[in-house]
């Protein structure tokens, strides 16, 4: 099988019930992200025994344990991103097969299709073209963008793991202090491009859905019926852009406390720049809930579509 990121190439002797090798890469990578976190929940441990006991490591341990905290994290959402490749790659496997599936169940005595033009569904308005239609644009740059996120966002991560050895082996100095800024910047910046790389490939997969139906129907000889795109499809893009450009602004704040004279002023900025961080996160995982609901409108659409062609020919 060849793999294109704007759109999947399977040859017919490729069978669509086969496992996925994308699957046992998710689970792996996810078993990594799970041990990631027990040693985070150790190092967690170790540092409140330190409390208790009038150890003087605490901070150290801390700095350490945010460092792997997040990077444990977005190796789990990695994992997830890889599973959503392997849900790409068999999408169009399953697209053929509903081509030579529907083409047989169809009734011979048949139209060309609905009338042309706007109509109503029970899944939202549609549109009726002789043609497949064009992808849209967010299709066009999630089929772009996924790709380089999920290189990025890991890749960004890993550099405030280094720097969070640094903050902890300079707590209370400048250097520590300095270090603590683009560890906060630089891992919250990266979850936020991983999670920005997944939304990218759940658009992906929509625009699969809208086109791989689109070739089902002139494949067969009707009118090509389109969902138009519905409401939560335009928030879910709103969400995002909104969600990464937060992460991406933090990262610059964080730089930016750096020039501060005071550490209280710090202190104070990064009091709220936490919580906006954590903003951040939440609008692109939002987006993500409002895809996977977006999805589920699409197939129920498409499904829809299908018994109608198996029903009435068009």
């Amino acid at each position: 099988m060849t793999v294109v990121f704007d759109k999947l190439v399977t040859p017919a002797t490729d069978d669509y019930r086969t496992a996925a090798d994308h699957s046992k890469v998710a689970i792996g990578i996810g078993a990594v992200g799970v041990a990631l976190a027990l040693i985070v929940a150790i190092i967690s441990l170790t540092a409140a025994n330190e409390v208790s006991g009038g150890g003087g490591d605490t901070a150290q341990l801390l700095a350490i344990g945010f460092g792997l905290n997040t990077l444990a994290l977005v190796t789990l959402k990695v994992g997830i991103g890889v599973a959503l490749i392997g849900i790409l790659v068999r999408l169009w496997l399953r697209i053929e097969s509903v081509k030579v599936s529907v083409a047989a169940l169809r009734p011979q005595e048949h139209g060309s299709g609905q009338s042309l033009g706007d109509i109503d569904t029970e899944y939202g308005p549609a549109t009726v073209t002789k043609q497949p239609p064009a992808l849209l644009p967010i299709h066009k740059m999630a089929r772009t963008m996924w790709f380089p996120m999920l290189v990025m966002g890991p890749m960004l991560v890993a550099a405030g793991v280094v720097t969070s050895i640094i903050w902890s082996n300079n707590i209370g100095t400048e250097t520590g202090l300095g270090a603590a800024a683009w560890t906060q910047g630089l891992q919250f910046l990266g979850e936020g491009l991983v999670l920005a790389g997944i939304s990218f490939l759940l658009g992906s997969i929509l625009a699969s859905l809208r086109e791989g139906g689109g070739e089902v129907q002139k494949g067969l000889g009707l009118n090509v019926t389109t969902l138009k795109m519905p409401s939560t499809a335009k928030a879910f893009v709103a969400l995002m852009m909104a969600g990464l450009m937060v992460s991406m602004v933090q990262f610059g704040l964080y730089l930016y406390t750096l020039s501060f004279d005071s550490a209280a002023q710090i202190a104070v900025w990064w009091a709220w720049l936490g919580p906006f961080r954590e903003l951040g996160l939440a609008l692109l995982l939002s987006g993500i809930v409002l895809a996977l609901a977006t999805i589920a409108t699409v197939l129920g659409f498409q499904f829809s579509r299908i018994r109608s062609i198996i029903a009435t020919g068009e």
